[in-house]
This record gives C-alpha cells, structure tokens and sequence, in this order.
C-alpha cells in the first residue's frame, strides 16, 4: 500500500470508527441507568475480548496477538484507565456540556505529543481544521468559563492528555506490533483496570441485559480495531480532527432513537465540524495529486 492510500485509508477508517463507537455509546446509554459508568466500562471490554479471540481463531492467526513490547501495552492500557477515571470523575462534578467540551481539546493534544515525542509535523492546514473543529465543539456545548478553571476541568484535561499519549503509543506500537496485538491487550488490560475500580460497588447483571452486552462487545471490538488501524496507517495530525465528527452522530442518534430534535446552535455547530473535516479531506487529497 502506497502512503497517498495508506492516510486516505487511515481517515475513512476513523470516519467509520466514530460511527462505530457513537452506535455503541447509545447502547451503553441503555445501560447507564442500572449500572455505574465504570461498571459498564469494564463489560464494553470484558465483552470485546470474545469477538477478538474468535475472529482470529477462526482465521488461526492467533499468533498475531502475541506481543512484542509488553511493557508499552501495559503502559497504554493504564494511561487508559487513568483516562476513563479521570474523565468519570469529572463528569461526577461538572455539567455534560463542559466536561465533553474539555475533552474535546484531545485531537489539539494529540496533535501536540505527536509532534513533540515522533516528530510528526502538522501543516497549517491540520490547526486550522482542528481549530475550527473545537470552535464548532463550543458552538454545540456553549461551555462555561468556570468548567475550565475548576478542578473537574483539570481532571477531563488530564484524561484528554492521557489519550493523546495513548494515540501516540499506539504510531509506536504499530512498528512492532500487529493491530489485532494492539487491540487484544488494551482491550483486555483494561477491562481488568476498570473491574478493579468498579469491583467495591459492582451491580448484579440482570439477564435481560446480557443481550445489550453483546451488542456493545461486538461495536466495541470493532471500533477498536477500526481506530487503531487508522491511527497506524496515519499521521495523527491527519486522522485526529476526525473525532470530532463524534458529536454530529451524536445529534443523529438522539433524533432516531429519542426524538430528540437539535437546536440551530447544535446544527451550526456541526455544520463547522464537517466542514472542517471534509476541508482537511481536500487539502489531503490535493497534496497527494
């Protein structure tokens, strides 16, 4: 595979990671009403895990996931963890909108420690977009001043921090390692991460409920594989602006599913982050031409 289709490849991957993990983020928002959110975060992996197994035992490349360097898995795998605490912690303490619209710095960041720790140099083109992606993400959210300055928005910082290095981690890995290695060893550190968190206040599973598992490990282990391929065919400068095409499928679903109609300022806000995006596309495909 040639670079030019190597990040061409990279970006509709993550186009189609977002869909993904935003199917399997209103599945777990079924769930979040009967179960902590750490809870349900240790199931999205535990229930992944079956589907990376069986899918590579059946094409008997099992041998794929074996590691090459653990200690660099097990370093992203607890970044992971801190970034989910994190995260959880200040969702606990501050408003959805401010929380998610911190967070949404992490395409800026990993940007940054891309170019920082791999050398990974992002033209003016790639700030532009990702500037005019998070300026759409504050359209949407309206956050406040003070869900910046507060403890909480220190913390969603932090984890925003901890994913871009995991991103990072992942353009390392990727040297050595294969996807499906990459993909199993998150998947299943973290799962065992976030059991240890959630195990003092852990809930019975209802058995009406082991259905909507399934369908989250089945979306959850195809989202992983589909983001850490794109990460691994391309630049993150390239890929990261992508993420936040999250919340225009977020406005998607709350119409399909709960007939909830956004507002102009959630319309024009999305209007800005596809239109960054498909600029970013343009730019990309006529630097290849």
């Amino acid at each position: 595979m040639s670079a030019k289709d190597g990040r061409l490849r990279g970006v509709l991957l993550m186009l189609a990671a977002v869909g993904v993990f935003s199917v399997m983020d209103a599945m777990m928002k079924q769930l979040s009403g009967r179960y902590p959110a750490i809870q349900i975060a240790c199931l999205r992996g535990a229930a992944s895990l079956p589907f990376v197994l069986l899918t590579y035992a059946w094409t008997r490349e099992l041998r794929s996931l074996r590691p090459v360097r653990f200690g660099l898995h097990a370093l992203r795998a607890g970044l992971a963890v801190l970034m989910l605490w994190g995260f959880l912690w200040a969702l606990a303490r501050a408003s959805m909108a401010d929380t998610y619209a911190v967070f949404m710095c992490a395409p800026l960041l990993v940007v940054l420690v891309a170019s920082l720790l791999l050398g990974e140099k992002a033209g003016l083109h790639h700030w532009l977009a990702i500037l005019a992606g998070l300026g759409g993400v504050f359209v949407m959210l309206r956050p406040s001043i003070e869900g910046f300055a507060s403890l909480a928005g220190l913390a969603t910082l932090g984890s925003a921090l901890a994913y871009a290095i995991i991103v990072v981690l992942v353009r390392v890995l990727a040297r050595t390692d294969t996807t499906a290695s990459m993909v199993f060893w998150y998947l299943l550190m973290l799962s065992i991460g976030a059991a240890a968190i959630a195990a003092p206040g852990w809930v019975p599973i209802r058995a009406a409920d082991w259905g909507w598992i399934a369908a989250i490990g089945l979306t959850g282990w195809a989202g992983q594989y589909l983001i850490t391929e794109a990460f691994r065919l391309a630049p993150a400068s390239l890929v990261a602006p992508y993420e936040y095409t999250a919340l225009v499928w977020a406005l998607g679903l709350d119409w399909a599913i709960w007939q909830v109609l956004p507002g102009a300022r959630m319309l024009a806000g999305s209007a800005i982050v596809v239109a960054a995006g498909l600029y970013l596309l343009q730019r990309e495909r006529m630097r290849e031409s």
